[in-house]
């Protein structure tokens, strides 16, 4: 049976409801959890470059504290559950790949995420995802919807 399950979330409703499903289900084969936040780092173009070190800055204290607050109430959730839970955020614009080389550093044994996450334009233009974690794991991959 599965002894590591790594739960990718980015905040969303189905996200955070594939996560707390992630954490019962460890809670009742007696798993860890390793939580997995990546954010997306900010990216402009622009023929005025002034001003823009503190639209970086502010973005990332912003991003940060979105992670930290995600991540903080998926400890919570690991706890009231008596799961052994391990948090991650890491900063990567490819997020399923950096999905897949988590699962592998962290030595799961099962990814646990939601369908999607983006909806409408923005999921059709960045592509799944979770499609591409589904196309190049080795890891297994449940997926909640």
């Amino acid at each position: 049976m599965y002894k590591h399950i790594l739960i990718p979330t980015d905040g969303s409703a189905l996200s955070t409801a594939a996560l707390e499903s992630a954490l019962d289900f460890a809670h009742e084969i007696g798993a860890e959890a390793t939580v997995l936040v990546v954010m997306e780092p900010m990216h402009v173009m622009t023929l005025n470059p002034a001003g823009l070190e503190i639209a970086y800055a502010e973005y990332d204290r912003q991003n940060n504290k979105a992670a930290d607050d995600i991540l903080a109430q998926a400890d919570n959730a690991a706890k009231q559950r008596s799961v052994t839970c391990k948090t991650i955020k890491l900063s990567n614009s490819d997020a399923a790949h950096t999905i897949i080389a988590t699962a592998e550093s962290q030595n799961c044994d099962l990814i646990v995420m939601a369908s999607h996450g983006r909806s409408g334009f923005k999921a059709f233009m960045l592509g799944s995802v979770t499609m591409k974690v589904l196309a190049n794991s080795k890891t297994p991959v449940l997926i909640y919807r």
